[in-house]
Protein backbone atom coordinates (compact mmCIF):
# COMPACT_ATOMS: atom_id res chain seq x y z
CA UNK A 1 0.00 0.00 0.00
CA UNK A 2 0.95 3.50 -0.53
CA UNK A 3 -0.51 5.63 1.45
CA UNK A 4 -1.28 5.06 4.93
CA UNK A 5 -4.67 5.77 4.58
CA UNK A 6 -5.51 2.86 2.24
CA UNK A 7 -5.56 0.30 5.52
CA UNK A 8 -7.93 1.82 7.58
CA UNK A 9 -10.55 2.23 4.34
CA UNK A 10 -9.59 -1.55 3.79
CA UNK A 11 -10.58 -2.16 7.03
CA UNK A 12 -13.33 -0.15 6.97
CA UNK A 13 -14.86 -1.65 4.09
CA UNK A 14 -13.97 -5.40 5.48
CA UNK A 15 -16.02 -4.60 8.39
CA UNK A 16 -18.65 -3.30 6.25
CA UNK A 17 -18.78 -6.90 4.70
CA UNK A 18 -18.97 -8.46 7.92
CA UNK A 19 -21.79 -5.69 8.80
CA UNK A 20 -19.54 -4.27 11.70
CA UNK A 21 -19.19 -0.98 9.92
CA UNK A 22 -21.77 2.13 10.20
CA UNK A 23 -21.61 5.17 8.21
CA UNK A 24 -22.62 8.20 9.83
CA UNK A 25 -25.90 10.26 8.28
CA UNK A 26 -24.01 13.25 8.42
CA UNK A 27 -21.74 11.23 6.33
CA UNK A 28 -24.84 10.19 4.26
CA UNK A 29 -25.96 13.51 3.81
CA UNK A 30 -22.36 14.68 2.20
CA UNK A 31 -22.37 11.85 -0.13
CA UNK A 32 -26.00 12.48 -1.46
CA UNK A 33 -25.72 16.39 -1.51
CA UNK A 34 -21.95 16.30 -3.94
CA UNK A 35 -24.12 13.82 -5.75
CA UNK A 36 -26.74 16.04 -6.35
CA UNK A 37 -24.20 18.96 -7.03
CA UNK A 38 -22.89 16.42 -9.28
CA UNK A 39 -26.23 16.19 -10.98
CA UNK A 40 -26.68 20.38 -11.31
CA UNK A 41 -23.37 20.61 -12.66
CA UNK A 42 -24.09 17.80 -15.76
CA UNK A 43 -27.49 18.39 -16.34
CA UNK A 44 -27.69 22.49 -15.44
CA UNK A 45 -25.36 23.98 -17.76
CA UNK A 46 -22.49 23.95 -15.28
CA UNK A 47 -20.66 21.66 -17.78
CA UNK A 48 -20.94 24.01 -20.45
CA UNK A 49 -17.94 25.96 -21.52
CA UNK A 50 -17.36 29.80 -22.94
CA UNK A 51 -14.31 30.91 -24.43
CA UNK A 52 -11.41 28.72 -24.76
CA UNK A 53 -8.79 29.43 -22.10
CA UNK A 54 -6.72 27.08 -19.74
CA UNK A 55 -7.96 25.73 -16.77
CA UNK A 56 -6.20 23.19 -14.18
CA UNK A 57 -8.34 20.36 -16.24
CA UNK A 58 -6.89 21.09 -19.53
CA UNK A 59 -3.37 22.26 -18.89
CA UNK A 60 -1.52 18.80 -19.12
CA UNK A 61 -3.22 18.13 -22.63
CA UNK A 62 -0.97 17.81 -25.83
CA UNK A 63 -0.56 21.22 -27.35
CA UNK A 64 -1.99 20.08 -30.67
CA UNK A 65 -5.35 19.44 -29.45
CA UNK A 66 -5.35 22.62 -27.40
CA UNK A 67 -4.90 24.27 -30.37
CA UNK A 68 -8.31 22.95 -32.05
CA UNK A 69 -9.98 23.72 -28.83
CA UNK A 70 -8.97 27.56 -28.53
CA UNK A 71 -9.34 27.84 -33.03
CA UNK A 72 -11.72 25.71 -34.07
CA UNK A 73 -13.71 23.72 -31.57
CA UNK A 74 -16.94 23.01 -34.26
CA UNK A 75 -14.20 20.34 -35.56
CA UNK A 76 -14.55 18.09 -32.35
CA UNK A 77 -16.32 14.46 -32.71
CA UNK A 78 -19.53 14.50 -31.71
CA UNK A 79 -19.87 12.87 -27.96
CA UNK A 80 -21.44 9.49 -27.15
CA UNK A 81 -25.17 9.86 -25.90
CA UNK A 82 -23.24 7.58 -23.19
CA UNK A 83 -21.08 10.31 -22.61
CA UNK A 84 -23.10 12.23 -19.69
CA UNK A 85 -23.45 8.90 -17.84
CA UNK A 86 -19.62 8.32 -17.85
CA UNK A 87 -19.11 11.52 -16.55
CA UNK A 88 -21.77 11.07 -13.69
CA UNK A 89 -20.41 7.96 -13.07
CA UNK A 90 -16.79 9.64 -12.27
CA UNK A 91 -18.90 12.20 -10.11
CA UNK A 92 -20.74 9.26 -8.01
CA UNK A 93 -17.65 7.31 -7.63
CA UNK A 94 -15.74 10.62 -6.35
CA UNK A 95 -18.65 11.46 -3.73
CA UNK A 96 -19.03 7.86 -2.10
CA UNK A 97 -15.10 7.20 -2.04
CA UNK A 98 -14.39 10.56 0.06
CA UNK A 99 -17.33 9.65 2.31
CA UNK A 100 -15.69 5.73 2.58
CA UNK A 101 -12.38 8.41 3.60
CA UNK A 102 -14.91 10.40 6.00
CA UNK A 103 -16.43 6.95 7.50
CA UNK A 104 -13.13 5.32 7.90
CA UNK A 105 -11.75 8.09 10.29
CA UNK A 106 -9.51 9.85 7.60
CA UNK A 107 -9.30 13.43 8.36
CA UNK A 108 -8.89 15.65 4.74
CA UNK A 109 -9.88 19.07 4.23
CA UNK A 110 -12.39 19.93 1.29
CA UNK A 111 -11.95 21.18 -2.43
CA UNK A 112 -10.85 24.37 -2.54
CA UNK A 113 -10.87 26.36 -6.29
CA UNK A 114 -7.33 28.22 -6.72
CA UNK A 115 -5.75 29.70 -9.15
CA UNK A 116 -2.12 29.97 -10.28
CA UNK A 117 -0.23 32.53 -12.46
CA UNK A 118 2.25 31.15 -15.36
CA UNK A 119 3.81 33.85 -17.53
CA UNK A 120 0.64 36.18 -17.30
CA UNK A 121 -1.85 33.67 -17.53
CA UNK A 122 -4.11 32.65 -14.43
CA UNK A 123 -4.74 28.99 -14.90
CA UNK A 124 -7.92 28.47 -12.42
CA UNK A 125 -9.61 24.37 -11.12
CA UNK A 126 -10.64 23.39 -7.98
CA UNK A 127 -8.86 20.21 -6.27
CA UNK A 128 -10.40 17.18 -4.65
CA UNK A 129 -9.18 17.13 -1.41
CA UNK A 130 -6.10 17.41 0.57
CA UNK A 131 -4.83 14.56 2.95
CA UNK A 132 -1.78 15.50 5.43
CA UNK A 133 -1.17 18.74 3.74
CA UNK A 134 -0.90 17.22 0.23
CA UNK A 135 -3.13 17.86 -2.71
CA UNK A 136 -4.96 14.59 -4.08
CA UNK A 137 -7.45 13.54 -6.68
CA UNK A 138 -9.65 11.10 -7.00
CA UNK A 139 -10.46 9.12 -10.13
CA UNK A 140 -12.34 6.37 -11.59
CA UNK A 141 -10.68 4.05 -14.24
CA UNK A 142 -11.77 1.53 -16.90
CA UNK A 143 -10.21 -2.29 -15.30
CA UNK A 144 -7.36 -1.70 -18.23
CA UNK A 145 -6.55 1.84 -17.21
CA UNK A 146 -6.57 0.74 -13.60
CA UNK A 147 -4.19 -2.06 -14.30
CA UNK A 148 -2.05 -0.67 -17.29
CA UNK A 149 -1.84 3.19 -16.60
CA UNK A 150 -2.37 3.47 -12.88
CA UNK A 151 0.33 1.25 -12.09
CA UNK A 152 2.74 4.36 -10.32
CA UNK A 153 3.75 7.73 -11.40
CA UNK A 154 6.13 6.36 -13.73
CA UNK A 155 3.47 4.61 -16.07
CA UNK A 156 0.66 7.58 -15.75
CA UNK A 157 3.55 10.17 -17.08
CA UNK A 158 4.70 8.13 -19.66
CA UNK A 159 1.08 7.75 -21.69
CA UNK A 160 -0.69 10.66 -19.60
CA UNK A 161 -3.06 11.88 -22.60
CA UNK A 162 -5.25 13.58 -20.08
CA UNK A 163 -3.24 15.70 -18.55
CA UNK A 164 -3.21 14.39 -15.34
CA UNK A 165 0.31 14.91 -14.01
CA UNK A 166 0.41 18.23 -14.77
CA UNK A 167 -3.11 19.36 -13.23
CA UNK A 168 -1.75 17.97 -9.76
CA UNK A 169 1.11 19.67 -10.19
CA UNK A 170 -0.49 22.84 -10.53
CA UNK A 171 -3.10 22.30 -8.06
CA UNK A 172 -0.33 21.95 -5.44
CA UNK A 173 1.66 24.59 -6.55
CA UNK A 174 -1.62 27.27 -6.42
CA UNK A 175 -2.25 26.09 -3.24
CA UNK A 176 1.27 26.16 -1.65
CA UNK A 177 0.51 22.66 -0.20
CA UNK A 178 2.66 19.46 -0.68
CA UNK A 179 2.08 17.14 -4.16
CA UNK A 180 0.30 14.51 -3.07
CA UNK A 181 -1.41 11.73 -5.96
CA UNK A 182 -4.32 10.21 -6.96
CA UNK A 183 -7.09 7.51 -5.23
CA UNK A 184 -8.17 5.38 -7.98
CA UNK A 185 -11.42 3.59 -8.28
CA UNK A 186 -11.76 0.69 -10.46
CA UNK A 187 -15.20 1.08 -12.47
CA UNK A 188 -15.40 -2.28 -13.26
CA UNK A 189 -14.89 -4.06 -9.75
CA UNK A 190 -14.77 -1.31 -7.14
CA UNK A 191 -11.16 -1.79 -6.74
CA UNK A 192 -9.21 1.15 -5.50
CA UNK A 193 -5.64 2.02 -4.31
CA UNK A 194 -3.34 5.17 -3.91
CA UNK A 195 -0.76 6.30 -6.62
CA UNK A 196 1.90 9.02 -5.07
CA UNK A 197 3.27 11.41 -7.10
CA UNK A 198 5.28 12.81 -4.06
CA UNK A 199 8.02 11.72 -5.70
CA UNK A 200 7.50 13.67 -8.89
CA UNK A 201 9.69 16.53 -9.96
CA UNK A 202 8.15 19.95 -9.62
CA UNK A 203 10.80 22.07 -11.89
CA UNK A 204 10.39 20.01 -14.49
CA UNK A 205 6.44 19.61 -14.33
CA UNK A 206 6.47 23.58 -14.06
CA UNK A 207 9.08 23.81 -16.74
CA UNK A 208 5.97 21.86 -18.92
CA UNK A 209 3.55 24.03 -17.69
CA UNK A 210 5.41 26.92 -18.92
CA UNK A 211 5.91 25.51 -22.51
CA UNK A 212 2.28 24.64 -23.02
CA UNK A 213 1.38 28.32 -21.68
CA UNK A 214 3.93 29.97 -24.17
CA UNK A 215 3.01 27.45 -26.98
CA UNK A 216 -0.76 28.18 -26.39
CA UNK A 217 0.06 31.63 -26.37
CA UNK A 218 2.16 31.57 -29.97
CA UNK A 219 -1.36 29.99 -31.45
CA UNK A 220 0.43 28.03 -34.15
CA UNK A 221 -0.54 24.62 -34.62
CA UNK A 222 1.77 21.41 -34.95
CA UNK A 223 1.18 18.07 -34.23
CA UNK A 224 2.49 16.87 -31.10
CA UNK A 225 2.35 13.08 -32.20
CA UNK A 226 2.86 11.42 -35.70
CA UNK A 227 1.49 7.63 -36.79
CA UNK A 228 3.13 4.72 -36.84
CA UNK A 229 4.14 1.98 -39.33
CA UNK A 230 1.94 -0.98 -38.28
CA UNK A 231 3.30 -4.49 -38.13
CA UNK A 232 2.04 -7.90 -38.40
CA UNK A 233 4.11 -10.75 -36.61
CA UNK A 234 6.80 -8.68 -36.71
CA UNK A 235 6.42 -7.87 -40.40
CA UNK A 236 5.31 -4.45 -41.95
CA UNK A 237 1.98 -4.33 -43.41
CA UNK A 238 2.31 -1.36 -45.18
CA UNK A 239 -0.67 0.43 -43.16
CA UNK A 240 -0.06 3.70 -40.59
CA UNK A 241 -1.75 3.96 -37.58
CA UNK A 242 -2.38 6.57 -34.70
CA UNK A 243 -0.93 5.88 -31.29
CA UNK A 244 -2.87 5.82 -28.14
CA UNK A 245 -2.78 9.23 -27.04
CA UNK A 246 -4.39 10.65 -30.49
CA UNK A 247 -7.10 8.11 -30.05
CA UNK A 248 -8.12 9.68 -26.95
CA UNK A 249 -8.68 12.97 -29.06
CA UNK A 250 -11.66 14.67 -29.82
CA UNK A 251 -10.02 16.16 -33.08
CA UNK A 252 -7.99 13.28 -34.53
CA UNK A 253 -10.63 13.28 -37.44
CA UNK A 254 -10.16 17.10 -37.76
CA UNK A 255 -6.34 16.73 -37.42
CA UNK A 256 -5.87 13.71 -39.89
CA UNK A 257 -7.96 14.14 -43.14
CA UNK A 258 -7.69 10.45 -44.39
CA UNK A 259 -8.66 8.81 -40.64
CA UNK A 260 -10.30 5.50 -40.88
CA UNK A 261 -11.75 4.35 -38.08
CA UNK A 262 -12.06 0.24 -38.49
CA UNK A 263 -11.81 -3.08 -37.19
CA UNK A 264 -8.15 -4.02 -36.82
CA UNK A 265 -7.72 -5.31 -40.65
CA UNK A 266 -5.06 -7.51 -39.55
CA UNK A 267 -6.26 -9.46 -36.66
CA UNK A 268 -7.97 -12.95 -36.38
CA UNK A 269 -10.07 -12.40 -33.58
CA UNK A 270 -14.30 -13.00 -33.54
CA UNK A 271 -14.13 -9.12 -32.26
CA UNK A 272 -11.39 -7.39 -33.87
CA UNK A 273 -10.25 -4.35 -32.14
CA UNK A 274 -10.88 -0.90 -33.43
CA UNK A 275 -7.38 1.04 -35.16
CA UNK A 276 -7.51 4.61 -36.39
CA UNK A 277 -5.88 4.25 -39.80
CA UNK A 278 -4.04 6.88 -41.89
CA UNK A 279 -3.29 5.13 -44.45
CA UNK A 280 -4.48 1.58 -45.74
CA UNK A 281 -3.45 -0.15 -48.50
CA UNK A 282 -5.31 -0.69 -51.61
CA UNK A 283 -6.14 -4.70 -50.73
CA UNK A 284 -7.83 -3.07 -47.31
CA UNK A 285 -9.17 -0.06 -47.99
Amino acid sequence: MNHPAELKVHQYMSDAVNGKSTMSEEVIDQVGNDVKDALRKQFGGGNQRGDFKLRMSNLGRPTCQLWFEKNKPELASPKPNNFMMNMMLGDIVEAVFKGLLKGAGVKYEEPEHVSLEVDGTKISGTYDLVVDGAVDDVKSASGWSYDNKFVNYETLREGDAFGYVSQLIGYAKAAKKKIGGWWVVNKANGKFKYVSASHANEREEMTRIRATVETVKHNEFARCFEDSEETWRSKPTGNRRLGISCGFCDYKHACWENLKELPSVMSKAKVPPIVYYTKLKEEYA
